[in-house]
């Protein structure tokens, strides 16, 4: 009998599922990264913390030793069930969450919607959308507030939470128990409960019919599987989102580029990727040549364009993005969107690039390069850092931000005295502001406020850029538009061998640690790091006003075939 599929794999590779599921790829064992060790670690721990609470707050809670036990307790009517597991009567679908709530009662007994724990963010700014708010103290979705404004994150990750979320619905609803409403909850990284619709259309790609969809992908699969013949494989290789983390990526990727497989063009789902192969476009040199004009053109009015892109185009949201990201591969190299003349970033008499680095949700520094082209009395060129490595407390948090704004404000205010201008710079301005808006809530004794924050980001003349924006709308790439990417191809190196984001967590958790010369080495090689990614902004920077415009044009493809 194949080993069912869980809710955790409802949106995993299925040439992965396959895989373990198969001897003898079934015992192969992957060495996880520090990264990812560290990563899971802080998930079990933040998971760990929040049913501790759930349980302080709830002393009638109860937990389940097993599938049958979870039905028994749900039988009974148990308001809450921590971690839950149930599986469908074809034992073709189990899933495990922390808790259970009792929502209502309907004509078999009781109603329960599921609630998950993640260790990430899951929501974002959104104006039209909201999302119910509730505490662990007050479980149910129908207590709390309704947040105006907010709405839920489309990152891979959240998805893959509300199809989880998803997929205990429909087993909880086989029997008899679901929630009418079809609600679930998510307790982010703060411990911030959020109750979300899952049959909601605004998020097509994380709702209930998005769910099934896949469900009755993989359930063929598993079918499939069961009845194949003895050392046969079902599936084939295929770029997925979760390439990069994988432990069959080494024998997986060398097979999809020799045949240069068109799912290696990113960032196409398995459903459309299926879709190509079915047109004829299997590799990444058919796609590069078909024509991006046509796929506009025909995702508009479909009838109005021949070949093969009034076939694909109502399936992508943007099949020229993909054409134009498989001509970038094939020319080996970044291309540009424009012209010349129309490309580059605003540059001003001093330039201030900023970086700050976070641990978790809190930010412990914040760095800034300085470029001064016009000399000017008490503006020093170089770079500055604002940071704490002592508790990562709200307070500190705030304090080092005061520090930077104080200086930051400072060095503008000369500068615009002086007749001179001034623009700072950073990359993904979501984060910065983020942790902008975070630090002065609530406001700090003596400012900056909120309104300060803003009535720099929206002066009047802008003097507040985010590269990453620039560049994205400026540079076509292969694949991924990140700093490491783009400044590398702007002829900048960072210092250390493995820079990252997710490296500096584990360097950051040594700069915290008891042995002296390790957490001063540590926090000398992050400041560092802070400064190389401040200088990286600049290097992009003046590489969009140079050298990004003599690179080819994305339109400067000669197709050696016609479709």
């Amino acid at each position: 009998m194949v080993k069912p599929l869980h809710t955790s794999e409802i949106d995993a590779c299925l040439h992965k599922i396959e895989l373990k599921r198969t001897e003898p790829f079934s015992q192969h064992r992957y060495t996880p990264t520090d990264e990812q060790e560290r990563r899971r670690n802080e998930a079990e721990q933040l998971r760990k913390q929040i049913v501790a609470a759930i349980e302080a707050a709830h002393p009638n809670a109860q937990t389940a030793s097993s599938p049958e036990h979870t039905l028994e307790l749900l039988g009974s009517g148990t308001d809450i069930i921590l971690r839950a597991r149930l599986s469908d009567a074809k034992h073709m679908l189990t899933s495990t969450v922390p808790a259970l709530i009792r929502v209502g009662k309907n004509e078999q007994g009781f109603s329960y919607a599921p609630l998950i724990i993640k260790n990430h963010e899951i929501t974002e700014f959104a104006t039209t959308r909201s999302l119910r708010k509730t505490t662990l103290g007050e479980l149910l979705p129908t207590s709390g507030d309704e947040m105006s404004g907010v709405g839920l994150r489309s990152t891979p990750g959240v998805r893959r939470d509300t199809l989880a979320l998803a997929g205990m619905s429909r087993l909880l609803a086989e029997h008899g128990i679901g929630d009418p409403h079809w609600r679930g909850g998510i307790v982010d990284r703060r411990g911030d409960l959020y109750w979300v619709s899952l049959d909601s259309e605004f998020y097509p790609k994380a709702n209930l019919a998005y769910f099934d969809q896949l469900l009755a992908e993989r359930v063929t699969l598993l079918t499939n599987i069961a009845s194949r013949a003895p050392g046969s494989m079902v599936s084939e290789p295929y770029w997925h989102r979760e390439c990069t983390e994988c432990e069959f990526a080494q024998f997986c990727q060398p097979v999809l580029e020799q045949l240069d497989d068109v799912s290696l063009v990113r960032f196409s789902n398995y459903s459309q990727q299926q879709l190509l192969k079915a047109n004829g476009i299997a590799t990444r040199a058919q796609l590069a040549e078909l024509n991006p004009t046509k796929a506009v053109a025909a995702k508009l009015r479909p009838s109005s364009v021949d070949g093969v892109e009034s076939t694909l185009s109502p399936s992508f949201e943007r099949l020229d993005d993909l054409i134009y990201r498989a001509r970038s591969h094939e020319m080996q190299t970044m291309l540009r969107v424009f012209e010349p003349e129309r490309m580059g970033c605003p540059t001003a008499d001093v330039e201030v690039d900023v970086d700050m680095e976070s641990y978790g949700d809190a930010t412990y520094l914040w760095g800034a390069f300085v470029t001064v082209k016009t000399p000017i009395a008490g503006v020093v060129p170089g770079y500055r850092a604002f940071s704490t490595f002592e508790e990562l407390s709200f307070e500190n948090e705030q304090r080092i931000f005061q520090e930077f704004w104080r200086w930051f404000m400072d060095l503008r205010e000369r500068t615009l005295a002086a007749g001179h201008t001034f623009a700072g710079y950073c990359f993904w301005e979501h984060a910065e502001n983020s942790a902008m808006n975070r630090a002065v809530s609530p406001p700090l004794p003596g400012g900056p406020t909120i309104a300060d924050l803003e009535e720099f980001r929206n002066f009047g003349v802008k003097q507040w850029f985010d590269l990453h924006a620039y560049a994205k709308n400026q540079i076509q790439t292969s694949g991924q538009s990140g700093l490491k990417q783009l400044a590398v191809a702007a002829g900048f190196h960072w210092r250390d061998e493995a820079p990252s984001g997710e490296a500096s967590m584990s360097w950051y958790e040594v700069a915290r640690g008891e042995a002296p010369a390790e957490a001063l080495a540590s926090q000398e090689r992050l400041l560092q790091y802070n400064e190389d990614d401040c200088r990286a902004t600049k290097a992009l920077r003046d590489w969009l006003n140079s050298g990004a415009q003599q690179l080819p044009h994305r339109d400067d493809f000669e197709a050696k075939t016609t479709h």
